[in-house]
């Protein structure tokens, strides 16, 4: 009995996590929230993305992302607002968004919201701990150190999450037309970073390198924006475990 009591309470913590609003109580707390959190995950977001492009429009030289927030650079105030202005979006838009499920069995073991609340945290781990002077190359510099390491990673780690979350929604049924541009958003993030993120690696191209990251950054941003807005056409459903 103890055992079945415990595989029950582990299955019900599973649909919780797989999907937030399907719980009743939950969904009837957060039906009123829905519409302030996506306006301020939006609202949020786009204007860290802002501070993002006036800081970088004021450096007279090829710079990547984290470079602008680098130890002593002159935009690493506005940057790290940035960054949280961002993080603090995505958490909104996140907890607006638990009724949101990816129809793909691989990709919908957990919500999208999870995802994003993930890609989130990194986010605020990177604005808090930035990288050095210069943004060495972690384990490639010799001029790198655990703090260009920890930032890297945590920085790699939410733009993957990123795109994961995209590529979650670009399978979720109650999204159907928004489903492609994420798919979309998706390739292109990846590749643009990818792309980028090798030209620093063996400093080629540096400042297409270094333009193609905020190209991706941009995009990434731009649809979570979008998310968040198409999301507002979305009822929470009471009971709802599609």
């Amino acid at each position: 009995m103890t055992r079945l009591l415990r595989s029950d309470g582990r299955v019900r913590l599973l649909r919780i996590v797989r999907q937030p609003f399907a719980v009743p109580l939950l969904a009837r707390g957060w039906q009123r929230a829905v519409p302030v959190l996506l306006a301020i995950g939006t609202i949020a977001v786009l204007g860290g993305l802002t501070v993002i492009w006036a800081a970088r429009l004021t450096v007279p030289y090829p710079v990547y992302v984290s470079e602008l927030g680098a130890n002593g650079a002159p935009t690493a105030e506005p940057f790290a607002v940035a960054l949280l202005s961002i993080a603090a979006g995505g958490f909104s838009i996140a907890l607006a968004s638990g009724h949101i499920r990816s129809a793909a069995p691989v990709l919908g073991r957990w919500a999208p919201a999870l995802t994003l609340g993930f890609a989130g945290l990194c986010f605020v781990v990177a604005s808090q701990i930035t990288c050095t002077a210069a943004c060495p190359v972690p384990l490639i510099d010799p001029r790198s150190t655990v703090q260009d390491l920890v930032h890297t990673l945590t920085a790699v780690l939410g733009f993957a999450a990123a795109c994961y979350a995209m590529l979650q929604v670009a399978f979720a049924a109650a999204l159907p037309r928004i489903a492609r541009f994420s798919l979309l958003c998706c390739v292109l993030v990846a590749s643009i970073t990818i792309v980028g993120g090798l030209f620093a690696l063996v400093h080629v191209a540096v400042e297409v390198g270094a333009w193609l990251e905020l190209a991706g950054t941009t995009v990434a941003i731009a649809w979570l924006a979008v998310y968040g807005v198409s999301l507002a056409r979305v009822r929470v459903l009471v009971g709802d475990t599609r």
